[in-house]
């Protein structure tokens, strides 16, 4: 079932409460990664989705749990394109050139990693949110720690700090990119940023903006 357009239309969960629910959070989505969390409401998502604020608030009882859920999906939709990666390659550059193109097919899309605008809010956030944030950006520090770790021992990578510390800096530098580029409405910007700090280890920045079958992971909507 879809949320009905009509005004005075409650969707139903007995019918099918994930694809209302699924209708509601795409929306939120691309609301909250070009105008960030406050810069929407349910009015917002209600006059695109043709239903009443009621409608919204039966799924979500309030912003702050929306705001939750977005950030769990988007975590689990975001794994999920981490094990593609690792399902498809075992060479630690290509697992690193893999994720830069995870971040850079989220800004040719003309939007920003979720969890990366959300960050930028994150003194306004309610406490969930917040919680919610530092699991992911802890996840994928703990990805990029081992896969630097690995192309250490390999001898692929050369570094000197721990590589807990190298991930907390590529994952900063990726996102501070993501913010940059958006400035300019350049994505070149952050793909040349990207591959320096590829390069930086050792890394060749060749076709450091290819597409991977990882990136389907992570949904991609249409524009509007």
């Amino acid at each position: 079932m879809t949320i009905s357009k009509k005004k005075n239309s409650l969707p139903s969960r007995t019918a099918s409460p994930t694809a209302a629910a699924a209708a509601i959070l795409n929306v939120a989505e691309r609301l909250a990664q070009t105008r960030g969390y406050n810069g929407f409401s349910y009015a917002d998502i209600a006059a695109e989705l043709g239903v009443t604020k009621a409608s919204l608030h039966y799924h979500f009882p309030s912003k702050a749990e929306l705001g939750r859920a977005l950030i769990e999906r988007y975590h689990v939709l975001f794994g999920a394109a981490l094990e593609a990666i690792d399902q498809g390659t075992k060479e630690p550059h290509k697992k690193l050139k893999q994720y830069v193109a995870l971040y850079d097919s989220v800004l040719s899309n003309e939007r920003m990693c979720l969890c990366g605008m959300l960050a930028a809010e994150y003194a306004t956030l309610p406490a969930p949110m917040q919680v919610g944030l530092t699991s992911f950006f802890d996840a994928n520090e703990r990805w990029l720690a081992a896969v630097l770790k690995d192309g250490l021992r390999r001898g692929t990578f050369l570094f000197g700090e721990p590589a807990n510390e190298r991930a907390r800096v590529l994952l900063g530098a990726l996102e501070g990119a993501m913010l940059v580029a958006r400035s300019y409405s350049n994505p070149r910007r952050f793909q040349a940023a990207a591959a320096f700090l590829l390069a930086d280890l050792g890394v060749s920045s060749h076709s450091t903006q290819g597409r991977t079958s990882a990136t389907a992971a992570v949904r991609r909507p249409r524009r509007k």
